[in-house]
């Protein structure tokens, strides 16, 4: 995978971080669909990692970010389930044996009981298409096609105006994928490469990243990125489809959403993270929010509160 990445996948969706065993395996159970799904990790007091899930029409895109080695067992999926490595490792075990692939991903099929090993430091992009593929035809052409679908998904997922748009490049990836898997002529001969972006937009980009507490001033971003501000204005438009501001603006939501997402406070404080973003007026704030995330800032708190809620009630229900 090229390093071309602006962002982490599917950011924009995050619903765990810093998670632990508990939350995890609750979370993964429930858009996986599959109950009986275990998780053994090599450090099992420690965290996690990261979760971030979209799910659609045409079904789910979720990523994971796996700090240590786990494994994910008794996995039993009605749906196929596609797991490409973005970064890391991760092993298929079928009937405790590893399965024997050459492909850049996984491909778990419906009603195989299998088990998943990961890496420490791995990143993961699963798909599961709602509407199932009568056939799966795997070959070079069906990886190549895959593997630039994929690519193509996260360089979008990256720049997302909002969540409208965000649901319809979800719905076609896994159209894609599904058709791919299928064999649809045309859909395998796709060999678009995602274009490797302008070194000064990157260089901008990484300071609205990075920089929390620099406030936008368009001279001094192209100043620093070595370009006109008109230059960087159109650049930006063109290789992302964002303006400067807009992509700005979308950094200090998702830093709202990581610390609304970590909260462990009995009464979160969504206007004060709004306001430390420099969101000062609340109603506009929750707004947007719903734009860029569709949902508002207390739901993004409720999804996380609803496992921990499932957590403290497994022992009394096993």
């Amino acid at each position: 995978m090229q390093n071309f990445i602006a962002n982490p996948e599917l950011e924009s969706y995050l619903r765990l971080n810093r998670a632990a065993c508990g939350e995890w395996t609750l979370a993964l159970q429930d858009l996986l669909g599959c109950s009986g799904l275990a998780c053994d990790l090599s450090r099992p007091k420690e965290e996690v990692g990261s979760l971030s899930a979209l799910g659609v029409g045409g079904g789910l895109v979720a990523a994971l970010s796996v700090r240590q080695g786990l494994e994910l067992q008794h996995c039993r999926l009605e749906s196929v389930l596609l797991v490409f490595p973005v970064q890391g490792h991760c092993e298929l075990l079928s009937d405790g044996a590893a399965a024997n692939t050459l492909l850049p991903f996984q491909l778990i099929l419906p009603g195989q009981t299998f088990s998943l090993r990961v890496t420490a430091e791995s990143r993961l992009l699963l798909l599961m298409p709602a509407e199932q593929p009568q056939a799966v035809q795997l070959a070079a052409a069906t990886s190549e096609a895959i593997t630039l679908t994929i690519q193509r998904f996260l360089y979008q997922a990256g720049f997302l105006q909002d969540h409208h748009q965000g649901c319809q490049a979800a719905e076609t990836v896994l159209r894609e994928v599904r058709e791919i898997l299928a064999g649809s002529s045309g859909v395998t001969k796709v060999t678009e490469a995602v274009p490797e972006p302008d070194r000064r937009l990157l260089k901008a980009i990484s300071k609205m990243r990075t920089e929390p507490d620099w406030q936008f001033d368009l001279q001094e971003l192209s100043s620093h990125a070595g370009v006109s501000e008109r230059n960087l204005y159109y650049l930006m438009k063109r290789q992302t489809g964002m303006t400067p501001y807009r992509y700005y603006q979308r950094c200090r939501l998702i830093r709202v959403r990581r610390r609304l997402v970590d909260c462990q406070c009995a009464v979160p404080h969504i206007s004060r993270y709004a306001g430390d973003e420099g969101f000062s007026h609340f109603g506009r704030f929750a707004a947007l929010y719903r734009e860029h995330f569709g949902e508002l800032p207390s739901e993004t708190v409720q999804w996380r509160r609803r496992l921990q809620a499932q957590e403290l009630l497994a022992p009394a229900l096993s």
